[in-house]
């Protein structure tokens, strides 16, 4: 048996295919998603997911959103996405780096808002990194 998977954002629909296992970031943690899993809709965190269609996995760059699960079907909704082979490694390490280094410059400021910018960038390159084959 397999779950039918799809992962759509505003401006494509980045995975629509079958699946035996899915691992996705949800705000609560990483959540495992298999065959007869009971229905359930759960809010997601910017991170990566990862998708197994028979033996490989194919990780995806999510940029958070909603995850639906009923019927072995999995629906995902997100505000952006990107496929781990589409995603130019070299140029993402770059992007991390600076996102990190832009996240310990505001560490200590007193703007809030300054801060959780810096950290959402932060998160947002960490899982292109991630999903492109970088370790963080």
């Amino acid at each position: 048996m397999t779950l039918t998977v799809r992962v759509v954002a505003p401006d494509k629909t980045v995975w629509d295919s079958e699946a035996e296992e899915v691992i996705i970031p949800s705000t609560t943690g990483q959540l495992g998603i298999l065959t007869g899993h009971a229905p359930l809709l759960s809010a997601l965190d910017i991170g990566v997911m990862r998708v197994r269609a028979g033996k490989e996995w194919m990780p995806i760059a999510l940029m958070g959103g909603f995850a639906e699960v009923d019927n072995n079907e999995l629906t995902i909704l997100v505000n952006g996405a990107e496929r781990g082979d589409t995603i130019d490694r070299e140029a993402a390490r770059t992007a991390f780096n600076q996102a990190q280094e832009r996240l310990n410059q505001v560490e200590n400021s007193e703007n809030r808002q300054e801060k959780i910018q810096a950290t959402q960038a932060w998160k947002k390159a960490r899982a292109r990194f991630q999903a492109a084959g970088g370790m963080v």
